[in-house]
């Protein structure tokens, strides 16, 4: 059987996380993964290729498309646009461990890790981060390049902000707004709107931290 070729741009610890849902769904051919920095020669049993001056030649030779696996949501966004205007074309990650509704709406370039579960009517639009075992309930919205981090649940309609983080075993209750690249700490319980650009953490959630904006 024919599998699409496909190059994994990244390679610290959440590449190794994506690399193995991307194994265990067994429906691409991974041709190996590219990073700045210093490599094994090897990651997941796949090669190390070069930097990402090594794409177009790929991109010459056949391979199609790609995954950003990196937790940085500024990086990743800026990656993922790079490829894309490149030429190359973001392909899903799924667990077939998550639990993902027919009726759920997905967009491109997303992860979403074992043990997840994604209700009805949810949107998840492009290059989000769905991690292991968080909930993601029905008619949540999660703007382009968010991470819901392991273990987060979100409540019936919750919209999430382009960027923004929500930590690791945090909880949101129906309704809430988080912000646009803002971050909610492990263990957070938001029960109240989040404003753009700022950091909440406690029980209840409160205001650390004011962020600049993205420049």
């Amino acid at each position: 059987m024919h599998r699409n070729k496909v190059v994994i741009i990244g390679g610290g610890g959440h590449a190794k996380v994506v690399i193995d849902v991307i194994q265990s769904a067994d429906t691409y051919e991974l041709v190996g993964f590219t990073s700045h920095s210093d490599q094994e020669s090897n990651l997941s049993g796949i090669p190390y290729l070069g930097d990402d001056s090594i794409l177009p030649t790929l991109l010459e030779e056949g391979v199609q498309y790609f995954f950003v696996a990196t937790g940085n949501n500024r990086l990743r966004k800026k990656l993922f646009y790079q490829l894309i205007e490149l030429g190359f074309t973001p392909i899903n990650a799924i667990s077939p461990f998550a639990r993902i509704s027919p009726f759920a709406k997905l967009g491109r370039g997303i992860v979403v890790m074992p043990g997840a579960v994604i209700n009805a009517y949810a949107v998840i639009e492009d290059n989000v981060i769905i991690n292991t075992l968080s909930g993601i309930d029905h008619d949540c919205l999660i703007k382009p390049h968010a991470h819901i981090a392991p273990g987060a649940s979100l409540a019936g309609c919750v919209n999430v902000g382009e960027g923004a983080f929500v930590g690791m075993k945090s909880s949101v209750i129906p309704e809430i707004s988080i912000g646009e690249w803002s971050v909610v700490g492990a263990g957070a319980a938001v029960i109240s709107d989040v404003p753009s650009y700022v950091t909440v953490v406690g029980v209840p959630a409160k205001k650390i931290i004011v962020r600049n904006e993205e420049r």
